[in-house]
């Protein structure tokens, strides 16, 4: 773990550069650019709300749903680009990493990096969206830095471990795309844990992403903090997540160059 933040600290120039090349590269020839690292969860969240407002299939009787849903929908979408990105980040400089020595970690962090702009971007129009439906704007805001911790920390975690496997399994790309669609369904995106029976509760409190969300959206959607050992949770399993992730990633790296 030292040389982990030693190699990130000593090439946080070139992770930085990385970052930007990445985002430059994803919204080359888009219309609309970085607009869409907020239209991609928009549309979204305008869908789950049509189908669960409109047709009645599940709500829960939520008021102003829709900002009930982005508060974890921005967070959600972070996490899930940033592992499609992450996947590939090895493959995808191949070339440069047989021509010079450059840590293996950069690049995976680098897609990281560039997929947390995006989700910092995302407060502008979240904060836009409460302006619109009147929905209060709360001090507890100020807690946001601690999930968006631990939502760093854990997704850097499983960017490392993706990224190794996917110099070795092309097919994990693939795998990882249907498992991240019913990953969303187990997270608590589109309900709360308390709009889920007692019964399924020893089960959904495993998932290490039901901290985080719940870090987010009780500060923004309801004005809440949440406990103490839920705060501690949420930056306990993203450490958890880059100790494991990293250990894995610095298993294979060496190998890395005879495989891209």
């Amino acid at each position: 773990m030292l040389e982990l933040l030693r190699d990130t600290y000593h090439y946080r120039e070139l992770i930085w550069i990385l970052a930007l090349k990445e985002l430059k590269v994803r919204y080359k020839r888009s219309l609309l650019g970085v607009l869409w690292a907020f239209l991609n969860p928009l549309m979204m969240t305008a869908i789950f709300v049509v189908v669960f407002s409109k047709f009645r299939v599940g709500r829960f009787g939520i008021e102003h749903y829709a900002i009930f849903l982005l508060c974890a929908m921005f967070p959600f979408t972070f996490y899930q680009q940033s592992m499609a990105y992450a996947v590939q980040s090895i493959i995808a400089n191949g070339s440069l990493i047989k021509k010079v020595y450059i840590p293996k970690l950069v690049f995976p962090l680098a897609a990281v990096l560039a997929n947390f702009f995006n989700l910092m971007l995302s407060l502008i129009p979240l904060a836009f969206f409460l302006w619109v439906f009147d929905h209060p704007f709360h001090k507890t805001w100020l807690y946001l830095p601690v999930p968006m911790l631990g939502l760093l920390l854990f997704t850097a975690g499983c960017g490392f471990a993706v990224a190794a496997l996917g110099v070795f399994l092309h097919d994990i790309g693939h795998i990882l795309e249907v498992f991240l669609r019913a990953f969303f369904f187990l997270c608590p995106v589109l309900y709360d844990l308390d709009h889920i029976p007692a019964r399924f509760h020893p089960v959904l409190i495993w998932n290490p992403m039901l901290h985080i969300l719940r870090g987010f959206r009780l500060p923004i959607y309801a004005g809440e903090l949440p406990e103490p050992a839920s705060a501690l949770i949420s930056i306990l399993v993203g450490v958890v997540a880059v100790v494991l992730g990293y250990a894995i990633f610095r298993r294979f790296q060496d190998s890395f160059a005879i495989h891209v």
